[in-house]
């Protein structure tokens, strides 16, 4: 974003010169960013681990994450001050032990936790449960807590928090919402995780705006997941002059996300956000006959591992055919984790200098649907920018929004 429009944020100005030792001063005794979580999942369990994990790692140990500081901050300047879900095994429990609770399932790979004094409190359900999960074994699903929910707001002041992290499952369109408000009401940035289009929608964009607060989302991509490496290679495609005729991805695993989209009606902003995030790359939009992206299959014993399978189909020079297959297997939910890192510590950069709405750079580096969609290589540019301080022209035209462009006939 540049200066000029942070500088015509509502009640933002520049702090004098004893403001700007004294923010110094008060950063070097207290670094912490201190965060709240929505869905105390596999990913909210990677994240957790992560934070303690990096630690006290220096050097080379670094390595999995993209950033090791970002604005002065580390990962290990995460602390986190309030966790929310609806499962009976984690409410009322703290959340260094609510993490490992069924039907948690992610690779435990920091085990060794410090006490937070974080009790997972009871979340509003609303619809962040579908209802096929009742059909499941215990250890697979999700299993209600018979308890009054949480007044969100009111709890999110007395943490302290700064910023939410979202992590409620695809399909939860009325709890995500809940939570919206509640940063609004708070005023508590927000990390918008999942598919349901907030700092991409221009209502919910202007109320982020007007209170002051800013928010990244939405649909928090991956490291090196099936869609970052979708959309590079139908930006390499475009590149090397190569016309794609056809493309699918499919995706199999065995975590509760998986289970989740089983009910096919939770996946509609689901599968929005994940072509239109390809479709973006592309010089020309595909038919969506010739479009296929998203879950495929629950796969019980994959657990948190996640495998993609991508085909491409083109033609390059002389109308010769191209066909590209390709098999990822990740870890899901760490995968997610070694992102979310990241636009923690930059929606934290946001509110000490003021700005508000959503952060268009690193919305559009680290989410799926963004505000704006920009060639990869550009939004890592913009985000670099964004976390230097420095100014960063960004194109003049966006990609179509990603809630309209399915055009009539297309779904």
């Amino acid at each position: 974003m540049k200066a000029a429009a942070r500088d015509a944020l509502p009640g933002r100005r520049e702090p004098n010169s004893m403001e700007i030792e004294i923010v110094g001063a008060s950063r070097s005794m207290q670094k912490n960013i201190k965060v709240a979580i929505a869905g105390v999942g596999n990913c909210a369990s990677a994240l957790v681990q992560g934070v303690e994990y990096y630690r006290s790692r220096q050097g080379a140990a670094f390595g999995g994450i993209m950033r090791h500081s970002i604005g002065g901050y580390k990962c290990s300047d995460v602390e986190f001050v309030a966790a929310f879900d609806i499962d009976q095994r984690k409410v009322g429990h703290p959340l260094e032990e609510a993490i490992f609770a069924k039907p948690n399932c992610t690779r435990i790979f920091q085990s060794a936790l410090p006490v937070s004094n974080v009790i997972v409190q009871a979340s509003p359900v609303l619809d962040g449960v579908a209802e096929h999960m009742a059909d499941y074994p215990d250890d697979a699903a999700f299993r209600s807590a018979d308890l009054e929910p949480t007044d969100v707001t009111a709890a999110l002041r007395a943490s302290g928090a700064e910023i939410l992290v979202c992590y409620l499952p695809v399909g939860s369109e009325r709890a995500v919402k809940h939570y919206a408000q509640a940063c609004l009401d708070a005023r508590v940035a927000m990390i918008n995780c999942v598919p349901v289009f907030l700092a991409s929608d221009s209502d919910w964009a202007q109320k982020f705006r007007d209170a002051g607060i800013p928010i990244v989302g939405d649909d928090i991509k991956s490291q090196v997941g099936a869609t970052i490496v979708h959309r590079a290679l139908a930006r390499l495609f475009a590149d090397r002059g190569v016309s794609l005729d056809r493309t699918y991805q499919l995706n199999t695993g065995g975590n509760t996300d998986f289970l989740n989209m089983l009910e096919r009606g939770r996946l509609k902003s689901k599968k929005i956000s994940k072509t239109e995030s390809v479709q973006s790359q592309l010089d020309e939009r595909l038919d969506t006959r010739d479009i296929h992206i998203g879950p495929s299959d629950y796969v019980p014993w994959q657990k948190d591992n996640k495998v993609c399978f991508i085909r491409m189909e083109g033609r390059g020079f002389g109308d010769a055919p191209i066909e590209l297959e390709m098999r990822l297997s990740v870890e899901d939910s760490p995968n997610s984790a070694g992102v979310v890192i990241d636009a923690i510590r930059c929606a934290k950069l946001a509110l000490e200098r003021g700005e508000a709405g959503p952060l268009e750079a690193p919305s559009a580096y680290y989410m799926k649907s963004p505000p704006r969609q920009f060639r990869d290589s550009v939004a890592r540019e913009a985000c670099n920018a964004f976390i230097d301080g420095r100014d960063f022209d960004l194109p003049a035209e966006a990609a179509p929004d990603a809630k309209v462009a399915v055009h009539p006939g297309r779904s």
